[in-house]
């Protein structure tokens, strides 16, 4: 029987490889060899770029050139100029015609004609309507020939009374019948003078059968129509005239302005004043201040003024609500912006100013005076100088801007709103 040998040496595992001993550092191998790659890369890249031949347009060779023109900003600019601006004081007005007259009859009867048209312009002395004529006709008739009666009457009373003064000159009668003779031609006289009353009196009333204008003006619309019953009581009336030229406008201002009003009126009482519509976009006429009222309404603080306009062209229609601009000074030759250049903070007035170089820096200025859309720059600003109107909230001193063709000046436009009371 043979005996088993035992074989004390190690075995390796079955899977096992000689190679294996070393795996821990491969991987570091591995990302060694990516990050030297892509550091390559990005060198490559940055070397290209920095070598990169300038283009035809030469925006790649000179970049901080696009990037300046890029940071201009658009603005709208206005040049300061020298001009004159009026100071106005603004008022709330209604519009009154100098005459507004209720057309009545002046006599009973019929109406029998109308010769006017609603809205029509009429002028004094033209025929409106016409009253039944007839019963005044027959009236004068009546009192004309009762004056003819008295009138006879009268003629042989007087000669009576000649008879009797001959008589009384002989001694042939008594004095008692020359009296009453006397007595007798005084009254038949009288009665000749009341007899012309009754004619005077027909005669009126046939001329008030016929209606006329009694002033120049507009009618309004028609309250009778023809055919119906008119008197003299009616209180309507037939039709309204309203005088439209002239017109007068009545507006307030302030009691604390009365004393500039004042001063100006003696030094030229013909004030100019402007109408302006109630939105303050159109001036609907001008005109000329005529009166002051002669006391302040304590319960408002205000004083009535009354200008009168020629309104030939009808812009202004009575109980019409106007804007009243009263012209009390101009400031002559003075620096004017538009009041969109002004800029205000909470420590300075100020405008953007455009430079020779075409930036901008903020420029504090002196407002004068604001009036419509223009203002008056009492310092900062000299005339010729450009400022921006628009765009100014995407700008920073020392900011390139790139200019539009200047704005035409300003001729006023709508004045402000007055505030209220």
């Amino acid at each position: 029987m043979t005996p088993h040998s035992t074989d004390t040496r190690p075995r390796r595992a079955p899977d096992s490889d000689p190679a294996d001993e070393s795996h821990p550092e491969r991987p570091r191998r591995r990302w060694l060899w990516v990050v030297l790659v892509v550091a390559g890369v990005l060198a490559y890249l940055v070397f290209r770029g920095a070598h990169k031949p300038a283009t035809g347009d030469g925006s790649a060779a000179s970049p901080a050139k696009g990037q300046g023109a890029a940071r201009a900003v658009p603005v709208v600019a206005a040049t300061a100029r020298t001009g004159d601006l009026g100071v106005y004081l603004n008022g709330l007005g209604t519009v009154t015609p100098l005459s507004t007259v209720t057309v009545r009859s002046r006599v009973d009867g019929q109406l029998m004609n109308v010769s006017f048209k609603e809205g029509q312009l009429v002028h004094k002395g033209e025929l409106l309507a016409e009253i039944d004529p007839r019963p005044f006709e027959v009236q004068l008739t009546q009192a004309e020939g009762q004056a003819a009666k008295d009138r006879a009457a009268f003629e042989n009373a007087k000669l009576d009374l000649q008879r009797y003064q001959t008589l009384m000159a002989q001694d042939a009668i008594p004095r008692q019948v020359l009296d009453t003779q006397a007595a007798t031609v005084a009254q038949a006289e009288a009665a000749l003078k009341s007899d012309q009353g009754q004619i005077d009196a027909a005669k009126l009333n046939l001329a008030y059968s016929r209606i006329t204008a009694p002033i120049t003006g507009t009618i309004g619309l028609r309250l009778v129509d023809a055919g119906n019953m008119v008197h003299a009581a009616d209180a309507n009336g037939l039709l309204v005239i309203t005088q439209l030229e002239p017109i007068n406008v009545v507006f307030t201002i302030a009691a604390d302005s009365l004393p500039v009003v004042q001063k100006q009126m003696r030094v030229d009482h013909a004030l100019a004043v402007e109408a302006w519509d109630r939105d303050l976009k159109n001036k609907l006429a001008s005109g000329t201040l005529s009166a002051i009222d002669n006391q302040i309404d304590q319960t408002t603080g205000t004083v009535k003024l009354k200008a009168l306009f020629p309104n030939t062209d009808n812009a202004l229609f009575p109980n019409q609500f106007v804007n009243a601009r009263l012209l009390v000074d101009t400031l002559h030759s003075v620096v004017l912006l538009p009041v969109a250049a002004i800029q205000r903070s909470s420590v300075a007035t100020y405008v953007y100013a455009i430079k020779a170089d075409d930036t901008v820096e903020m420029r504090p200025v002196e407002v004068r005076l604001t009036e419509g859309n223009e203002v008056a720059i009492a310092k900062g600003i000299t005339a010729g100088e450009r400022v921006v109107v628009d765009g100014v909230d995407k700008l920073q001193p020392g900011s390139k801007v790139s200019t539009s063709a200047p704005a035409a000046p300003s001729a006023g436009g709508p004045p402000p709103k007055p505030k209220a009371k």
